[in-house]
């Protein structure tokens, strides 16, 4: 079929180079593309819930660092030992 579409002037001269470096026509190139954009429109695939890392709890500081002290947090952060 074909139509006449309105397109910004540097968005097709972008196509075309890109089409060009790709060895394929500018029909092809938004062909391509309107398949990619309507095969990814919302609702098309249903994810699971997502699941979060969690801490669990365990580890925390090493014994002897003051946790209410931010000299000693951050001397603890440069100490390289």
């Amino acid at each position: 079929m074909k139509t006449t579409l309105d397109l910004n002037d540097r968005l097709i001269a972008e196509a075309k180079a890109f089409a060009a470096e790709q060895r394929t026509s500018l029909t092809r190139l938004i062909e391509e593309g309107l398949q990619l954009r309507l095969r990814a429109k919302p609702g098309s695939k249903k994810r699971g819930p997502v699941r979060l890392p969690v801490f669990d709890g365990r580890g925390g500081l090493a014994p002897g660092i003051n946790p209410l002290s931010n000299k000693a947090m951050l001397e603890a952060a440069d100490d390289d030992t």
